[in-house]
This record gives C-alpha cells, sequence and structure tokens, in this order.
C-alpha cells in the first residue's frame, strides 16, 4: 500500500498558525489583555498572515472557507494560556521567540507555495512569502497600538525575504514544491534563530 505525501502546504498552514497564535495570545497577556482580548489577539496574530496571502492572489481566504483554521488557531490560544500560566513574564522570553521564528518560517513557505501555485513572477513568491510571514505579527503590532517591529528593529523579515528567493530559486530548476517548502522553512527558521542568538539587526539610516 503506497501512503500519500503530507500536502506540504496543509503542514506548514497548521504549524504557521499554532505558532502565531501562541505568540499573539502570550504578547495578550503580556499586555494585560483580558480573556477575550488574548482569544481575539491570538486568532488575528494567527490568521492575518494568510488572510493578506490569500487576498492578494484574489482568492477567498482559506480561514472564511471552513472552520480548520480558526479551530487550529484557537487550539494555540489554549496552548499560549498554559505556557502564560507557567512562564510568566514572557517580554522577549525564549518560547515567544521561538514559536514566533517557527511562525516565520512556516508561513514564508505557504506564500511562496501559494505565489507558485498561482503562476506568479519570482518578484511576486518572494513579496507573498515575506508578507505572509510578517502580517500576523505586523497586525498583532497595530492591534496593541506598536510601531510594527518588522519596520524598526531585528533581523526578521529579511529570513522570509531569503526563504521565498530560496523557494523560487529551486523551483525555477524543477525541484517539487515539497522539496522547495522545506528548504524555504529551514532557511527562514535558521536565519531567524541565527539573527536571535548574535543579535543581528539591519543597520538604520
Amino acid at each position: 500500500m503506497v501512503i500519500a505525501a503530507p500536502d506540504p502546504f496543509a503542514v506548514m498552514n497548521v504549524v504557521g498558525l499554532l505558532a502565531f497564535a501562541v505568540v499573539g495570545s502570550l504578547r495578550a497577556i503580556d499586555a494585560d489583555l483580558d480573556l477575550l482580548g488574548v482569544g481575539v489577539l491570538g486568532v488575528m496574530t494567527a490568521l492575518g498572515g494568510g488572510v493578506t496571502r490569500d487576498l492578494l492572489v484574489d482568492s477567498v481566504p482559506v480561514a472564511l472557507r471552513s472552520t480548520t483554521d480558526v479551530s487550529v488557531a484557537l487550539a494555540g490560544v489554549g496552548v499560549g494560556l498554559a505556557v502564560g500560566r507557567v512562564v510568566g513574564d514572557v517580554t522577549d522570553h525564549s518560547v515567544v521567540l521561538l514559536a514566533d521564528a517557527v511562525g516565520l518560517a512556516a508561513f514564508a513557505a505557504t506564500g511562496a507555495l501559494v505565489a507558485a501555485d498561482a503562476g506568479l513572477s519570482a518578484f511576486g513568491v518572494v513579496v507573498l512569502a515575506t508578507v505572509t510571514g510578517v502580517g500576523g505579527g505586523l497586525l498583532s503590532d497595530v492591534l496593541l497600538r506598536n510601531v510594527p517591529a518588522v519596520l524598526v528593529e531585528d533581523f526578521y523579515a529579511t529570513c522570509a525575504l531569503v526563504g521565498g528567493v530560496a523557494f523560487w530559486a529551486l523551483a525555477s530548476v524543477g525541484v517539487g514544491d515539497g522539496t522547495n517548502a522545506a528548504v524555504c522553512a529551514g532557511l527562514v527558521l535558521g536565519l531567524r534563530l541565527l539573527a536571535i542568538r548574535y543579535d543581528w539587526e539591519l543597520p538604520t539610516v
């Protein structure tokens, strides 16, 4: 019996939703929001990048076509609430940084996959990978009335950009989507963890 390979988009999407829902809910806890606020911020952080991704390719967002994405996001919020009770102060905690890096990597891959499926150009693949990766975090910053961190600090969006370039480069020589997505996600995650470890930042003007 042949076992079908898992859909790379489905795998990366679930990973990204869980990771960003945890991050969003922990940020909400850190901002002293009430339980509803924690749920809203967690879900919006999880869904923001994917909804933006789908709208950019003129598609009804996956999150609105079924309850799966919302259910996964809510599960992530539950994990975030549990983690918040254990770790206490979550400001720059390693749990938050790691979950955020995983979410960035997974969603950069889903953005690249959707862009490739839509037949976008190399520029489109890179843009969609980057926007999908950073969209949820940007939205959570706006909801918390903060200047989006991606615009003012850290080596963050650049990781997704590099991952998108890697995806397109591999696709252009005929490598399959599953491998491309794995390489994209692995590269983004590796770069982001290195940036955290060594405090990489882009130069300011």
